[in-house]
């Protein structure tokens, strides 16, 4: 059990270091995916993981692989199209979906495209699904950063996001926070888009974020409780998706990934709100 379970993380300082980003990952990351799936905007979400890449392209083609670079042309690229999307929807006939999927469209494009004028196909699969294994102290100091920022953030607002979640109409009734509220939840859901483009890149940063909050939907309706079931399975899937990475040889971010989405297929199955639980009840229902 020590060999399989402890080993890796005690021996080499890589695993280490993908443990600890992942972690703090999962702490930034999920929390915002429940409000995110919450105000039904889990494409959204996705669209604005693909929006960060051509940001992040112009930084590695000036600057190579560096991580200060790449994370601010992404961070100034996700606001880009989050505001270049809302616009189009405020001030046009076309719905914030379909405007989030037109830029998204564009954008991953255009990543693609830049990263190919420089670099090669191991430079572009480093951008699109991440090198957790390679995370050095600069990068855990940027994750840390920015879910010291989230934590903070969700603090001093949750009451409001948790309304706007619930009736975003009352809210704006009874209070200004309506929409600076709005923006700055989407702020959050690009600057941890962002931090996790640092470890499982543009196309897979998204799934750590819905699929643990997703997963969570299953177990529970209160808010609160869903974030920490979240975090919860967002960290039991960061450590079996490592794991399975280092005995199994594999991708390590893909690994966490599916982890998440075993995670999320339990829950459908197993969970109090999930797909069994919901047929037994109606059978009870039917022969009482």
């Amino acid at each position: 059990m020590y060999d399989f379970f402890v080993a890796p993380f005690v021996e080499f300082s890589f695993m280490q270091r993908a443990l600890a980003g992942s972690l703090m990952l999962s702490l930034s990351s999920c929390p915002v995916g429940v409000f995110l799936m919450l105000r039904r905007m889990s494409l959204a979400g996705d669209a604005m993981a693909h929006a960060i890449l051509p940001g992040a392209a112009v930084g590695f083609l000036l600057y190579g692989l560096e991580i200060i670079p790449m994370t601010v042309g992404g961070l100034i690229a996700g606001v880009v199209v989050a505001m270049g999307a809302g616009a189009v929807s405020r001030f046009t006939v076309q719905k914030e979906d379909a405007s989030m999927a037109a830029f998204y469209l564009i954008s991953l494009a255009l990543g693609v495209m830049i990263v190919s004028l420089r670099g090669s196909s191991v430079d572009l699969m480093h951008v699109l699904f991440g090198t957790v294994l390679a995370l050095n102290d600069e990068a855990l100091r940027l994750i840390a950063s920015i879910a010291g920022v989230t934590l903070l953030t969700l603090a001093v607002f949750w009451r409001a996001l948790v309304a706007e979640c619930l009736d975003p109409l009352f809210l704006r009734s009874v209070s200004r926070l309506g929409t600076p509220v709005h923006f700055i939840f989407l702020g959050l859901v690009v600057l941890n888009l962002v931090g996790g483009f640092q470890a499982l890149g543009t196309l897979l940063s998204v799934g750590l974020m819905m699929l643990p909050a997703a997963a969570a939907r299953f177990w529970t309706n209160r808010v609160w409780t869903m974030c920490l079931l979240a975090l919860a399975i967002g960290i039991a899937s960061c450590i079996a998706g490592l794991l399975m990475s280092y005995h199994a040889a594999l991708p390590s971010g893909p690994a966490i990934i599916l982890s998440a989405g075993a995670a999320y297929l339990f829950s459908i199955v197993a969970g109090p709100r999930g797909a069994l639980r919901a047929r037994i009840r109606h059978h009870r229902h039917r022969t009482a």
